[in-house]
């Protein structure tokens, strides 16, 4: 029994984790019909900035601040002179995201190396608790507890906040919202902030745990890619729902199959794309 708890609770942080990559992805998909793919750019380089900001200031609060805006500041040049120029052009898209990806990963590794690290914990996290007999590290409950509470606050501000109303606008028609006098440009250019600051986010809360290497931004990519695809394109609920999925069959894959862990993966992904082919919630293209 002790060895399910604990490797749900390994699959439920590493869910959260997931969860705030994704939902970035989600909301940006949702307003702009844009598949970002070079996400994981984002999320690589919020590690890397988290990883110089905690060697600068030894605070692991301001590394995670630094490399949320260091994201967000990429994911805004990206839309506002790149992606902006091409919309409604999904190949161009996807050629120029794969682009930026390799870009931003080798600049990445001239300007910090490429050697695998790991970022610091703050020091009131290092070491486990004991939760009813059960040994877990305090580290992987502050990531559940975060990832909890962003998602709190997203839901209340996609559902009770008038910025949400408007984004929920821009989603549903975004002509209407254009002829109501909503600044759809500027919409987009804070979403895509908005998402991009939320993968940085996750880079560095992911670094103490999965790391911070050359060729990371590629395998959270294919997860989140995973991950929206079972949950559905544009759904926050999805991409929730999907997090939770593809973590625990990732967890427990390499758990009790390490052989066929990649299977049981993209297996579950493929039943349901020929089942449901939007995923669990998301929306007809």
């Amino acid at each position: 029994m002790e060895f399910w708890i604990i490797q749900s609770l390994n699959a439920l942080s590493f869910a959260m984790l997931l969860f705030l990559l994704c939902a970035g992805l989600s909301l940006i998909f949702g307003l702009m019909n844009i598949l970002n793919l070079a996400h994981g750019s984002c999320y690589l380089i919020g590690a890397y900035v988290g990883l110089s900001a905690i060697k600068v200031t030894d605070n692991f609060f301001v590394a995670l601040v630094c490399g949320a805006a260091a994201s967000g500041a990429v994911g805004f040049m990206l839309q506002r002179f790149l992606l902006q120029k091409i919309y409604g052009r999904r190949l161009l898209q996807v050629l120029l995201c794969f682009g930026c990806m390799f870009i931003i990963g080798d600049v990445a590794i001239i300007i910090w190396g490429a050697d695998p690290t790991t970022l610091k914990k703050p020091e009131f996290l290092e070491g486990a608790c004991n939760l009813g007999g059960i040994i877990f590290p305090k580290y992987r409950l502050f990531v559940i507890a975060v990832g909890a509470a962003i998602g709190i606050a997203l839901w209340f501000f996609q559902e009770k906040t008038k910025w949400g109303a408007i984004l929920r606008a821009g989603v549903d028609d975004e002509q209407m919202a254009r002829a109501v006098g909503i600044n759809v440009p500027l919409l987009f250019t804070l979403v895509f902030i908005l998402g991009t600051s939320l993968t940085g986010l996750s880079g560095v809360l992911g670094g103490p745990f999965v790391g911070v290497y050359p060729g990371v931004d590629l395998e959270v990519l294919l997860l989140a890619v995973v991950v929206i695809i079972v949950g559905g394109l544009g759904s926050m609920k999805g991409a929730l729902v999907g997090s939770i999925i593809v973590a625990g069959l990732d967890n427990f894959g390499k758990a009790l199959f390490p052989e066929i862990a990649m299977f049981t993966i993209f297996a579950p992904m493929a039943i349901i794309l020929a089942v449901r082919p939007t995923g669990l919630w998301g929306r007809v293209l």
